[in-house]
């Protein structure tokens, strides 16, 4: 069986063949080009960065990769590659601070070397140093892009091409050994999933730190041998409609994002008149948040379809960083699935339709793509589940990735099965060949036997009053006299007067009246409290560790008066 072209190899060729050819394009805050990139120069660029590695470390050696959006990371990316060093890409300081996840993940991974930016060098040395005593210290934006001579590495499948660090939603970030074999399977995944060519231009602003913006946004561009536009994370989160601009600017055929984007946009879509928007030529939004919110999708649609959004470019997907990214997907042009169900049958893990009770309308995160096999299995006996059953969901094929870097108890309870499946920590279903997943098996609320998924409460909290809508919210519960409790924290982030009491009150009311459940605890809390993942997913054993401490800023409102403590 002949072995498949690895990307440093794909790299090369196209280098080769087309040196002239645009592989990436960046674009500054405001939107307008900052740097051009081709084929051609990366692999030049890739090389000499692999040089300078290949003289201070070994084939296996790890090496952080810090940097904001740029083409240095990229390069510093591929020289890596190049090397045969397993690169380590991590979030950059914000505001001169580190976060404690890079602090654990620089610990886990014992560098022996940085690549970062001449600016960032000195500060991250002075931070990083007792950490990774050693390391050798490279600034990208300072190589020679002059022939070096030097031959990459030889590599094979099996060999690990770097590490992809969780997120860590519900636990400690973990190193994934992400094999070349890996990113080759699950590329042309994507590749014929979102039916990709040559001519399909993608835009995208996830950090590259994130498989989405690496494996998405980065690798896959360069896979079928197109272009890709790039924004940073920061300048979507100040001006999402920039996002919708750029689409519009560039034709691009595929760009999308968590759940919170689409919102994001939403929001905002007032403004897009002045814009001059034409979003004809999306033709895969991907949204990749689980599970997927049915009113997100319809209120998009309904604020961008004027300006040339249709439903059938709903690419509604499914992955996770151990399976390298993408585990299930839409059909290009068929738009997103729904399916009501009985949403009582749903908390005690069971679907049926609805027979006349409360609904929830489940949205489907795709089919089952090529190459790889997706089960519902009862996580307590390792059976597969009843068609009506929700179950943990597990994935096998040559996407799912090696294990976790240094930690084989890690390792063995969610890769190292007799079964070879990865173990997701996902609930779901599979209704005509559909999936529809329902949430975390670690976030589930179980309160007086019945199983609450705290999405769904977070949502009814979210729609109890205006003010609330722009906010984050962790639902979780704790210990209480009688048994666990309910909690919810929500942020509230529009500076409007309000009256903390009514708004507690709105969301015991909503709660109860959705999912028949009243919070032992309502909290309001100042902005940026409830902390995300970089993919915008609720940290919310995070947000429980907090609230146990006491830790949270309660909410001011402008002017109000308070009639009863925020804490309620």
């Amino acid at each position: 069986m002949p072995q498949p072209i690895l990307l440093p190899e794909i790299l090369r060729r196209r280098a080769a063949a087309e040196p002239d050819r645009t592989a990436y394009i960046f674009l500054d805050d405001r939107g307008a080009e900052s740097a051009v990139i081709t084929y051609g120069e990366l692999h030049a660029s890739a090389l000499a960065v692999a040089a300078e590695l290949a003289e201070r470390c070994v084939p296996g050696d790890r090496a952080l990769l810090v940097f904001p959006q740029c083409p240095e990371f990229i390069v510093a990316y591929f020289g890596c590659l190049y090397a045969g060093v397993l690169a380590v890409p991590l979030n950059p300081p914000r505001r001169d601070r580190i976060q404690d996840a890079t602090l654990s993940i620089v610990r886990d991974c014992t560098p022996a070397a940085v690549l970062t930016m001449d600016l960032f060098l000195e500060p991250l040395r002075a931070a990083l140093d007792p950490l990774c005593p050693g390391a050798h210290w490279l600034a990208a934006d300072r190589r020679s892009t002059a022939a070096t001579g030097f031959e990459p590495i030889p590599r094979t499948g099996a060999d690990v091409a770097f590490l992809q660090y969780t997120s860590g939603s519900t636990a400690a970030p973990k190193g994934v050994m992400v094999t070349h074999g890996n990113l080759i399977a699950n590329e042309e995944m994507i590749r014929r999933g979102f039916g990709h060519d040559r001519d399909c231009t993608v835009v995208g602003w996830a950090p590259f730190f994130h498989d989405q913006g690496l494996i998405g946004n980065v690798l896959q561009p360069l896979y079928i041998g197109t272009t890709s536009v790039l924004m940073s994370p920061s300048a979507f989160i100040r001006r999402p409609l920039l996002w919708l601009s750029v689409i519009s600017r560039y034709g691009a055929h595929t760009s999308g994002g968590p759940n919170f984007a689409f919102d994001a946009c939403v929001a905002r879509a007032a403004g897009a008149a002045e814009l001059g928007l034409d979003l004809s030529s999306w033709k895969v939004a991907f949204n990749g948040a689980e599970p997927l919110r049915a009113d997100t999708l319809h209120r998009f649609e309904k604020a961008f379809a004027p300006y040339g959004f249709s439903t059938g470019a709903w690419y509604p997907c499914y992955g996770l960083a151990e399976a390298t990214l993408l585990v299930t997907g839409s059909v290009p042009g068929s738009g997103p699935r729904f399916l009501e169900a009985d949403a009582t049958a749903l908390e005690e893990r069971r679907y049926i339709p609805p027979t006349g009770g409360r609904v929830k309308t489940l949205v489907g995160s795709g089919r089952i793509l090529a190459d790889e096999d997706v089960r519902i299995i009862d996580p307590d006996t390792g059976v597969s589940c009843a068609p009506d059953r929700i179950g943990e969901i597990r994935v096998s094929g040559g996407h799912v990735a090696a294990g976790y870097w240094c930690n084989p108890e890690a390792t063995a309870q969610t890769f190292g099965g007799g079964d070879r499946f990865l173990r997701t920590g996902d609930l779901g279903l599979l209704v005509d060949g559909e999936l529809y997943v329902v949430g975390r098996s670690k976030d589930v609320i179980i309160i007086r036997g019945r199983n609450y998924y705290p999405q769904d409460l977070e949502q009814a909290a979210q729609a109890a009053h205006p003010i609330l809508r722009s906010g984050v919210c962790a639902a979780f519960s704790v210990p209480g006299r009688d048994g666990e409790q309910l909690v919810i924290v929500h942020e509230i982030r529009r500076a409007e007067a309000a009256d903390p009491a009514a708004l507690i009150a709105a969301i015991r009311a909503a709660v109860l009246a959705e999912h028949g459940i009243s919070p032992s605890a309502v909290i309001l809390t100042a902005p940026d409290q409830v902390q995300r993942t970089s993919s915008g997913k609720i940290r919310r054993s995070a947000a429980r560790t907090r609230y146990l401490a006491d830790e949270f800023t309660p909410w001011s409102p402008p002017s109000a008066v308070l009639t009863e403590s925020h804490r309620s």
